[in-house]
């Protein structure tokens, strides 16, 4: 599918700060939940933020005083920085509750664009996002954590093409202690590109979005 015939606006926003994109968002998310704004995608990148979901305990935050964004998603602590394609789909979805079939269509398309770069990466039942799962352990490349709200789902996903991994050392990534996090980069010799990714993730995510969208 197409961006002319994909029933989602794609707005690429390059690096952004993660308040003014959280901004942006709710903004976007008012108009489409209102009927004034048609379903939207927004593809970006963040300067190093950790942000933080309802579940997160202190716990599992920075000890050095690195700031972190509390922020009104599902799931727990994570990292976003240079180097992550990071998308926030603000969709009217088709079932208002089937929030589990939205998520699961998220994972799908990041999946595929894994295996389109030569990487087996699989959905883990008990837990969300997209992981490595073989003889090095397991280990996460792409974070997944949304709200819905009025039918309209806002956050979204964050996949590591090649972030500086250093970062996920100060916390405990998603809550997760007994696993990893890696990247396209960390699981390639030669690392794809930013620019190589994108067009793949932009075309899976329309045909996901398509399933799941009113």
């Amino acid at each position: 599918m197409s961006l002319t015939t994909s029933p989602v606006a794609l707005k690429r926003l390059g690096l952004i700060d993660y308040e003014q994109a959280w901004e942006l968002q709710r903004e976007i998310h008012r108009e489409v939940a209102d009927g004034k704004r048609p379903n939207t995608l927004l593809l970006l990148e963040h300067p190093p933020i950790f942000t933080a979901g309802r579940r997160t305990l202190d716990s599992e935050r920075p000890l050095d005083g690195s700031k972190v964004i509390d922020v009104d998603r599902g799931g727990k602590i994570t990292f976003h920085g240079p180097g992550q394609i990071v998308g926030y789909p603000i969709i009217k979805l088709r079932d208002s509750f089937d929030v589990v079939g939205f998520v699961r269509e998220l994972e799908n398309s990041l999946i595929e664009v894994c295996r389109e770069f030569g990487i087996s990466a699989e959905r883990y039942c008990e837990r969300s996002g997209v992981w490595l799962r073989d003889e090095k352990g397991d280990r996460k490349i792409a974070a997944i954590g949304i709200r819905v709200a009025r039918g309209v789902t806002m956050h979204g996903f964050a996949l590591n093409v090649n972030p500086d991994l250093t970062f996920y050392e100060k916390i405990i990534p998603c809550g997760i202690p007994d696993a990893g996090v890696t990247s396209m980069a960390n699981e390639l010799n030669p690392a794809p590109s930013i620019e190589e990714v994108r067009p793949v993730l932009e075309r899976h995510l329309y045909e996901a979005l398509a399933k799941v969208s009113s």
